[in-house]
């Protein structure tokens, strides 16, 4: 039994949080799962409680989930656990690299300026250039700034009438504001889920698509699968993850025609894919991780 209290930051109920604080009851024999809608950040002293628990008396958290949707509102959940950092408490991942993938527009960014491979991407307001980004992709995929498993995405296709996508876009613009238009690519069926932990790679799997739908994931039908993956495509997933430095997290790749590309790299993770798709306790491994880091922290320099 190893003598750290570690809280795991989720949503009280869901598998993904229980299945931590299980594994880290087991370790050492303490358990707290904290929902962020319940707690309250003292700006005057930088003290973060959640109900009679001062998280910065902690020696660490996990944080595994701070809403069930990407909004600002999360973004907002992070920046309050960012005291915790400031006050010495191990924070896994980070907050303010968590922050960084919030926004999709954010995280692209980062992951271009790192020279990794990206479908061919285009944000602007302006609707007219918005369709000129069709006109010149053939295909898009109008993607929220905050949203996963492809909830609110919007495929325009050129071959529809442009007073179609014309009012398609004006709609998605009243709804979201920024047009973000990524070029369509052929996934054949499947894209992949590239498993990270501390940065080194885990395994890789496979999201294949259920009937009659354009995307991969498990909320539209699809279903994980085992993949090998080359040493090529390892080496673009640990590129992609290492623009961020994050504790645990999965790197979306599409084998295109054009070769693979790197849709984006996951705020959270998840830990669903890995057990199903490769057998990988990926919630065990994270914890083992933040022990041994805690307890390195502990040593004595030599």
């Amino acid at each position: 039994m190893i003598d750290k209290r570690i809280a795991v930051i989720g949503t009280p109920g869901k598998w993904s949080t229980d299945v931590l604080a299980d594994h880290l009851e087991a370790r050492t024999g303490f358990r707290c799962v904290v929902d962020m809608a319940e707690v309250v950040l003292e700006l005057e002293t930088g003290k973060l409680r959640y109900g009679d628990i001062l998280l910065n008396e902690l020696d660490g958290v996990i944080i595994k989930k701070v809403s069930e949707t990407y909004s600002p509102a999360a973004d907002d959940r992070i920046r309050m656990l960012s005291s915790l950092e400031a006050d010495g408490v191990r924070c896994f991942s980070r907050p303010g690299q968590i922050s960084r993938l919030i926004n999709r527009l954010e995280g692209t960014a980062a992951l271009a300026s790192g020279n990794v491979s990206l479908p061919p991407t285009r944000v602007t307001e302006n609707t007219d250039e918005a369709l000129e980004a069709i006109r010149e992709f053939g295909k898009a995929i109008l993607k929220p700034l905050y949203s996963t498993k492809a909830r609110g995405m919007v495929v325009l296709d050129v071959a529809n009438d442009e007073a179609v996508n014309r009012r398609k876009l004006d709609a998605f613009r009243d709804r979201h504001g920024l047009f973000y238009l990524q070029k369509f690519v052929n996934l054949g069926g499947q894209d992949l889920g590239m498993v990270f932990i501390g940065g080194e790679y885990m395994c890789t799997y496979a999201r294949v698509s259920g009937a009659n739908t354009w995307n991969t994931t498990i909320h539209s039908g699809g279903k994980y699968q085992a993949y090998h993956a080359s040493p090529e495509l390892i080496a673009l997933g640990r590129q992609a993850q290492a623009c961020f430095e994050l504790s645990f997290t999965t790197v979306d790749i599409a084998l295109t025609d054009d070769g693979p590309v790197v849709f984006e790299v996951s705020a959270f993770g998840g830990f669903s894919g890995a057990l199903k798709g490769c057998g990988l306790d990926a919630a065990g491994a994270v914890c083992d991780h933040v022990l041994a880091e805690l307890q390195t922290d502990n040593r004595e320099p030599a």
